[in-house]
């Protein structure tokens, strides 16, 4: 027994040794588990950033924090058994989200070094290794779920009858609803927006500031009071006609009319820094008039009157007026562009449209109203599309109730799925920590594992 002992602590001094090759606050190996080790300065990291993001602290906090570390260890583990490769170009996408984050957000390299106290070469190679680690952990996670049989009607059966009723997810009210669109006159808007930028852009070359007149006129209202000013950031972070059309200028210089989804600008860049640029903006979007929404509501409301007395049916004013290309060759037909469904759950309803139907009975015509399509963002934005004149038929509403098999099938067939892919999950991790060499240290010896394998394996 004390040869076992005594091997166990020459490995924690050794790999405690091999750690501070890799970081320099890693005082203590507080765990071995398999091949891997665990660091007193990788739970230390977590803990902070836990009590950053939720301000909690409690006596369980490092139990539970190192009991997750453990278990990610054993899947990642098991993954490079199963030579599982890390998928780089997902690494260093998020990788450059996270650096390009954090410059933005500090204001530049110094700012960041400073902040971490750490070179960002070095951060970029301390994060990269943990985002690939994360990478394979995922994957095995991903390949011990897919391990588990196909579910049938008769398992999603059996746990509805097994469970109790009271405890089953209660599925949200769902509308189904069609649409006849008209949109404003966008080459009109766009050509007064313009004409309007190149006045602002002529006072500027005039000799007027450039902040005064973004506060008088930029409709961008993140940034407008602050002269347009967009702080250091990258030019990834930009639409690719902003970001070239900034990259081009030299500091102090303004730009041509520009234009991207979000409308026209004017740009003055104010510094450079590799693919990092500190500019200013002028925003200026296109906007319909009440004249153009006037001529749209009458011609809506005239088509809403004429489907109600008989004299066209939707369907046929949908085909002749609408001018919504996805809805038009489908009857009107709304359906959620993510996951094709026809069915709505309030949170899933533009707010506009919501309001339009809310009081209306299955088969009843909205009034007129502003809404938004689906495009994303664009000039004319108001909740996350490009501004639409619209009726809206609500075709069918499914009560809110308690998820039944006959109706509910597919929300069902995912709980049963999640709850067998998360016991196989449980199954794996139980199984590995009596398979494998594990030593924690007698640091956590009063800590309550959520698994009661990980007491065992404390250094007595």
């Amino acid at each position: 027994m004390k040869k076992v002992l005594s091997f166990t602590l020459c490995l924690l001094a050794a790999i405690a040794a091999q750690a501070q090759k890799y970081n320099s606050l890693a005082d203590k190996t507080v765990a071995v588990i398999g091949g891997e080790f665990v660091l007193l300065s990788d739970v230390e990291q977590e803990v902070r950033m836990l009590r950053m993001r939720s301000g909690a602290s409690d006596k369980r906090m490092r139990c539970d924090v190192l009991e997750n570390i453990l278990e990610s260890r054993l899947v990642l583990s098991q993954a490079r058994v199963d030579s599982l490769e890390v998928q780089h170009d997902m690494v260093v996408a998020n990788l450059n989200d996270r650096i390009n984050s954090l410059l933005r957000d500090l204001g530049g390299e110094e700012e960041v070094e400073k902040y971490f106290g750490k070179s960002v070469a070095s951060l970029r190679v301390e994060w990269q290794r943990q985002l690939e680690e994360m990478s394979l952990i995922q994957q095995e996670q991903r390949k011990i779920a897919e391990a588990i049989p196909e579910i049938s009607p008769y398992d999603v059966k059996t746990y509805l009858d097994t469970v109790d009723t009271r405890s089953l997810p209660q599925v949200p009210a769902k509308y189904q609803m069609s649409q006849i669109c008209i949109y404003p006159d966008v080459d009109s808007a766009k050509l007064a927006a313009k004409e309007k930028l190149l006045a602002i852009r002529e006072r500027i070359v005039a000799g007027e500031k450039f902040t005064t007149l973004a506060r008088l006129y930029s409709q961008d209202p993140s940034n407008a009071s602050r002269g347009g000013d967009l702080g250091m950031a990258s030019k990834s972070d930009y639409w690719t006609s902003f970001s070239d059309a900034a990259m081009a200028l030299k500091p102090g210089m303004v730009s041509n009319i520009v234009e991207t989804p979000d409308g026209f600008h004017l740009i003055q860049m104010v510094s450079k820094k590799g693919d990092m640029f500190h500019a200013r903006h002028i925003l200026i979007k296109p906007e319909y008039t009440s004249a153009d929404m006037e001529k749209a509501f009458n011609k809506l409301d005239s088509l809403k009157t004429e489907i109600e007395a008989g004299k066209i049916t939707f369907e046929e004013a949908v085909k002749l007026y609408s001018q919504d290309k996805y809805t038009r060759t489908n009857k009107g037909q709304m359906a959620d562009p993510n996951t094709g469904s026809s069915y709505f759950e309030v949170d899933q309803i533009k707010p506009a449209d919501f309001r339009a139907i809310s009081g209306l009975k299955e088969g009843e015509i909205s009034s007129p109203i502003v809404s938004t399509d689906n495009e994303g963002r664009g000039a004319f934005q108001t909740d996350g599309g490009n501004l639409v004149y619209k009726i809206i038929r609500l075709d069918k509403i499914i009560p809110a109730h308690p998820a039944l098999f006959e109706k509910d099938y597919d929300t069902l067939y995912g709980i049963v799925q999640s709850k067998k892919q998360n016991e196989a999950l449980n199954d794996f991790v139980n199984k590995k920590i009596k398979e494998t060499y594990i030593v924690i240290d007698p640091l956590f010896a009063d800590c309550e594992f959520s698994r009661a394998g990980w007491a065992e394996k404390i250094l007595k």
